[in-house]
């Protein structure tokens, strides 16, 4: 089972890594990596860590994944919690290493809403 635990932590950290990565750098450098680099970084990392992972752990490197795995009754429900929190220590790892390499970046690539702003307390 450590095993197991251990190829999730470490196929979370390099999808967080690499996926939010690609952004802070599309960021950085004003779009040079593009939302199509962006799109392939999250892909190809995916690819890349099953076929890694695949026989050790399943690589969900999700816990939407291991959730969705549990519901479906294909994993068995000792082992959702072990790696839903295997899953969130490689993120929280990877997300720190890009605060480490990007200090001044204060969004490390998280999802923005944009456009007018919404006033709930005003009546139309």
């Amino acid at each position: 089972m450590a095993k197991k635990l251990a190829a999730e932590c470490l196929g979370t950290f390099a999808l967080v890594f690499a996926g939010t990565g690609a952004i802070v750098i599309d960021e950085v450098t004003g779009g040079g990596v593009s939302h199509v680099g962006i799109a392939l970084t999250f892909g190809l990392i995916v690819l890349a860590m099953v076929y890694t992972l695949g026989d050790i752990s399943g690589a969900h490197i999700n816990p939407a994944v291991t959730i969705g795995f549990w519901a479906a009754r294909r994993f068995e429900s000792r082992e959702v919690l072990p790696y839903i929190v295997s899953q969130c220590t490689g993120a929280f790892l990877a997300s720190t290493a890009l605060r480490l390499l990007f200090p001044a970046n204060i969004t490390l690539g998280a999802t923005l809403p944009t456009g007018p702003r919404f006033n709930l307390s005003s009546s139309n």
